[in-house]
């Protein structure tokens, strides 16, 4: 039963339902994780006293941030292309 400032869905009534509920979960731990791993690494270079602040010029960053986003979100597109049309 839905309620007021409830971050789940409702509960289901078919089968496809609930496979969207697993992947509704699914997604959020993705994003979770994302958030926890990103805030992690801010509060560590804002405490790390050996970072130029100002000077970042690292190439193998850039690619970090490149390939990250795409491998999330081809972890995303699988399950979802799968309840979409299978």
């Amino acid at each position: 039963m839905p309620t007021w400032a409830n971050f789940m869905l409702m509960d289901a009534a078919s089968p496809l339902m609930e496979h969207l509920n697993l992947f509704h979960d699914y997604i959020m731990m993705i994003l979770i994780s994302i958030l926890m791993f990103i805030s992690y690494i801010m509060i560590m270079i804002m405490k790390n006293k050996f970072i130029h602040k100002t000077l970042m010029e690292e190439q193998t960053i850039e690619v970090i941030w490149t390939i990250i986003p795409m491998v999330t979100l081809i972890f995303i597109a699988i399950p979802s292309l799968n309840l979409l049309y299978l």
